[in-house]
């Protein structure tokens, strides 16, 4: 069964839904100026307020590696997603702290941007349209891969399915298809998780 991550959690409410609905994954935006962001002493307290089994996951640009490392370590989150210019060094050094999954984000505008997905050393390419708009990117890009994947960009309740059907990821990852007014809605994350699972 396709996992199922719900990334821009920032309130007490949207962890409330999460406890509820149960998602494979949730994410904390560490990005600055992002309309979801949170500190790292927000994302400590939602992290306490969560659900033990559902790993949270860091999203991350050009963060200091010190800080990603201090927030795995302390349990903030499990799972660091990087989305900016990190290199393999930066993903090397996370592995040297300690055995922590890492997602690396790449937005797809041509096939090379997926070979180049599939050819980082994480364990599981992210990919995205890069945009944050809701959008997704151009899916006739893609061809099979045996390495899982996360799937993001544009996903709602609506598409997933198609999405899920036409790439089979390990993983989908959805923010702003599951919210109203820029907010999660509870509704539309039971809407998107009952056609990822049915």
């Amino acid at each position: 069964m396709t996992k199922i991550k719900i990334c821009g959690l920032r309130r007490e409410q949207d962890i409330r839904y999460a406890n509820e609905l149960m998602p494979d994954y949730i994410g904390f935006v560490f990005l600055k100026g992002k309309m979801r962001y949170v500190t790292f002493e927000e994302a400590a307290h939602l992290r306490s307020l969560l659900d033990p089994v559902i790993p949270a996951v860091g999203v991350f640009v050009n963060e200091p590696v010190e800080n990603v490392i201090r927030l795995l370590q302390s349990g903030t989150i499990q799972i660091a997603q990087l989305h900016g210019q990190e290199d393999e060094a930066y993903a090397e050094e996370l592995r040297r702290a300690g055995d922590h999954c890492i997602i690396r984000a790449f937005a797809v505008r041509s096939s090379e941007d997926i070979h180049r997905a599939f050819a980082f050393p994480a364990d599981y390419p992210l990919l995205d349209n890069g945009k944050g708009t809701g959008e997704t990117f151009d899916w006739s890009l893609f061809q099979e891969q045996e390495k899982p994947f996360f799937l993001a960009g544009g996903l709602s309740p609506e598409n997933v399915k198609e999405a899920i059907e036409c790439f089979h990821p390990y993983a989908v990852d959805v923010s702003s298809g599951v919210e109203t007014d820029g907010f999660k809605d509870y509704e539309k994350m039971k809407a998107f998780m009952d056609a990822v699972r049915r």
